[in-house]
């Protein structure tokens, strides 16, 4: 249906009360409508604002390579086989079907495993989780976590749920390895790339396209499939140095955006520090 160009969405609304009493349908109510005999153009990728839907357009016709291509899967960071040996009841505490994942009860299920202050942090990695409702800092000795391309390089890392799913919303943004309500974007080959890749993210524009596929308060890998992949390196045709505002309107220019898309990315995204 979205790649018939004879079908157009004529309404959409989430709230699906609002067409159906006392109902509560997760995706909303869409209404469509087919016509044979007319050409409305493929729909593509369908979101309920006409302004988001041209920047799509936009963004897919001067893209190659989008963000999704730097964002890890769940379940990235995973325990050895020599984990498992030294600490068999490991499995037990942590639940059935966890298999050999970092997950979210890891740091209260195994505080002998994931200590607060070791005596050195040479041979431990820094890992972030939550206890209770709490993010906090955890070390983990490297021996106990598969290698990986993202565990010893640099990267931004991200809560893997984040809001209601509304666009546009703000990103809470911490910082080595997570237990698995987290996701990581890069490897990045040095700080600076990774920083630059922060304040991207940070960024109304990022920000509203992530919201083509974000309609929930998840935002996993395949969310980001829309956010167009930037060269964060001192060569990239936008100039990292400035300030988050300022990098938003060369991205404005970058993909051509009209006053009208523009304003609406500016009226309906909350600024981020």
């Amino acid at each position: 249906m979205l790649s018939d160009p004879h079908v157009k969405v004529i309404l959409y609304d989430q709230i699906s009360s609002n067409i159906f009493p006392r109902t509560d349908i997760k995706g909303g109510v869409a209404i469509t409508l087919r016509d044979a005999t007319k050409d409305y153009g493929a729909i593509g990728v369908f979101t309920p604002f006409v302004q988001l839907n041209s920047i799509t357009k936009k963004v897919v016709l001067n893209s190659k390579h989008f963000l999704s291509d730097l964002v890890s899967s769940r379940g990235l960071y995973r325990f050895t086989d020599q984990f498992f040996e030294e600490f068999p009841q490991a499995k037990n505490k942590l639940g059935k079907g966890t298999g050999n994942m970092v997950v979210s009860n890891a740091f209260d299920k195994l505080p002998e495993v994931f200590v607060e202050k070791p005596k050195e942090t040479v041979n431990y990695y820094k890992f972030i989780g939550r206890i209770g409702g709490t993010r906090i800092y955890r070390y983990i000795l490297k021996k106990y976590i598969i290698s990986n391309e993202y565990v010893g390089a640099y990267k931004v890392m991200l809560p893997e749920a984040n809001g209601s799913g509304a666009i546009g919303e703000v990103l809470s943004t911490p910082l080595i390895g997570a237990t698995d309500t987290f996701i990581s974007i890069g490897p990045f080959e040095n700080k600076l790339e990774a920083e630059n890749s922060l304040k991207y993210i940070k960024t109304r524009f990022a920000r509203a396209t992530l919201g083509i596929k974000k309609v929930t308060q998840h935002n996993p890998k395949s969310t980001w499939e829309y956010v167009p992949l930037q060269d964060f390196t001192p060569n990239s045709d936008i100039d990292w140095t400035k300030s988050i505002p300022e990098i938003d309107q060369q991205l404005y220019k970058k993909y051509n955006l009209t006053e009208d898309e523009i304003n609406f990315i500016e009226t309906k995204v909350q600024a981020m520090d």
